[in-house]
């Protein structure tokens, strides 16, 4: 006889709060994204994170425990399934165990989503920036698959700024793919404009972004005035140094940090930085 038990009931009976490995993809010795089965009680924004885990290893007569961490929500509200973005650390409690899993495996997900980049937590505006590095891009993996953004902004600028062109690769077939999507396609359609950037290996556009951002290289190449709080909303993700760098820039523009509680010109994702294994 066979099981007809629809695949989340199944993942969540083999452990408690667990969701069951649907994909995974390896894209290089330090990168990988994996989906898990979402279950029906799940409600987020595109932009917020969720803890997720595995089961950590027995220490002397003390029971196994969950290791858990903070992970932004790759996919958009409307998905189906839950994707996530995830670096590859050889040591990391975590990430060591995780960049192992398999289609079938099993996944610790808490679900209560939280988190600042979330268009409720910005004033309206003309363009939104999405200023990323590293895995900081996934929220925004989230934002650009959203109808809401496109709504609410004439312009999205995604940037990602990666030390090599192999890290760029998860971000550039989002937007690939993105432009030819028969739900959001039309929508992206001159509103989305991506501008990746690589540190460490030669590029198109090589250089830190905040650097490109200083000098107005960046304005120029896109074809838009240097940041201003009437017009310009922004988002940011990545590294420590790189949120200091772009909030104090943003502050000299006149641009003051928002929350959900007090919409502001730009906000800034501070679980990301917290997470050393996820940056």
């Amino acid at each position: 006889m066979n099981d007809m038990t629809p695949i989340a009931e199944k993942s969540a009976a083999l452990l408690p709060d667990g969701q069951t490995v649907t994909e995974v993809k390896h894209y290089t010795d330090r990168l990988f994204s994996f989906r898990l089965t979402r279950p029906q009680s799940l409600r987020f924004r595109s932009g917020e994170f969720v803890m997720i885990g595995l089961m950590g290893e027995p220490v002397g007569d003390k029971p196994a425990r969950p290791i858990l961490r903070a992970y932004s929500i790759a996919s958009p509200s409307w998905d189906e399934e839950l994707e996530f973005y995830s670096i590859k650390v050889p040591d990391g409690p975590l990430t060591s165990k995780l960049q192992k899993i398999k289609v079938g495996d099993q996944v610790i997900l808490k679900t209560k989503p939280v988190g600042t980049l979330v268009v409720d937590a910005l004033l309206p505006g003309k363009r939104l920036y999405m200023l990323a590095t590293g895995t900081g891009i996934a929220p925004f993996a989230s934002l650009i698959r959203d109808p809401e953004v496109y709504e609410k902004f004439d312009q999205v600028i995604l940037t990602h700024t990666c030390r090599e062109n192999a890290e760029l690769t998860y971000g550039k077939e989002l937007v690939e793919n993105l432009r030819n999507d028969p739900l959001i396609g039309e929508m992206v359609e001159g509103k989305l404009i991506y501008y990746p950037t690589t540190t460490r290996e030669q590029s198109d556009n090589m250089g830190r972004v905040t650097d490109k951002i200083r000098s107005g290289e960046i304005f120029a190449e896109i074809g838009v005035p240097a940041f201003n709080a009437e017009e310009d909303r922004v988002m940011i993700c990545g590294s420590m140094g790189l949120n200091i760098e772009i909030k104090e820039l943003l502050e000299a523009a006149g641009m003051e940090e928002g929350a959900n509680s007090k919409p502001g010109h730009f906000v800034v994702e501070k679980a990301f930085v917290g997470e050393p294994e996820n940056a």
